[in-house]
């Protein structure tokens, strides 16, 4: 008998959205556990089983994003590119369900002080950082929503502080429901997080009405789960409901499919 989804196809009004750190790839991983050729099994067999209406992947590589795409299948659509001044090498792509939601406007920022200069880097990261945007309408409830995809800088406190007043601005300003979807290299605890929520933003896994499995640590390095630090968020606005959440451990015969865990909830957008 076959694993059961943690939340599966979401049936409308309901959404079901998921942010999946899938280990970017490396030429060379000492570690059997990291290698992407057997790992890539186990995340096509993750996503398959869940098909979230909306996935923010982050550390992709260009190949790893077209992994994903094929696991979800031909009715997804995607948008995002690599992070250099070329658009080139790793990402931080959003997957929709096309059939549910329709693509309103989208684009991808630096997280910097010039953030429609692609590649910038700003605030302390040694690395561009980016976000991806999408404004969405649900085909089947007409309501719309703004969905940030990002990965915060895991070496600058300031980036990550500068980056979360950032979007917090981005999600504020809009006249629209917004989700934030991210690797976020913080506790839930800490300065980035008050940052980020101190607009109206809400942290979804204590607005949740269920929570579906223990506050695992999202960062297991290839473990099985332990109680730890959430450093992989899903945020909302006052416009989404949060009826359920959960921290997948899924793995396969294979292995793990990352060495985070994928966070996945069960929403409603209310306005």
């Amino acid at each position: 008998m076959g694993a059961a989804a943690l939340i599966g196809v979401a049936t409308a009004p309901a959404l079901h959205v998921m942010t999946f750190n899938v280990r970017r790839r490396l030429p060379l991983s000492i570690r059997r556990a990291d290698r992407w050729t057997g790992r890539r099994r186990a995340v096509e067999a993750l996503l398959t089983l869940e098909q979230p209406t909306v996935l923010g992947v982050q550390e992709a590589m260009p190949g790893q994003a077209d992994a994903v795409a094929g696991a979800l299948g031909a009715r997804y659509r995607r948008l995002g590119h690599g992070r250099d001044s070329r658009g080139r090498g790793e990402g931080c792509p959003l997957f929709w369900d096309a059939e549910r939601l329709e693509l309103l406007s989208g684009t991808q920022l630096a997280l910097s002080p010039t953030p429609a200069v692609a590649g910038s880097r700003g605030w302390g990261n040694p690395v561009p950082r980016v976000a991806v945007l999408a404004r969405l309408r649900d085909r089947l409830t007409s309501r719309e929503l703004t969905v940030v995809n990002t990965h915060l800088d895991v070496f600058s406190r300031r980036s990550r502080l500068h980056a979360a007043r950032w979007l917090r601005g981005v999600l504020a300003t809009g006249t629209t429901a917004g989700i934030i979807l991210g690797d976020m290299n913080a506790r839930p605890d800490s300065a980035t997080a008050r940052e980020l929520w101190a607009g109206g933003l809400r942290d979804a896994w204590p607005a949740a009405d269920v929570r579906l499995t223990p506050e695992w640590a999202t960062f297991a390095d290839y473990r099985a789960p332990r109680r730890g630090a959430r450093i992989d968020w899903i945020g909302v606005t006052s416009g989404v409901q949060v009826d359920a959440i959960g921290i997948n451990a899924f793995r396969t015969d294979v292995g793990w499919p990352s060495d985070h865990l994928p966070v996945q909830a069960r929403v409603r957008v209310c306005s």
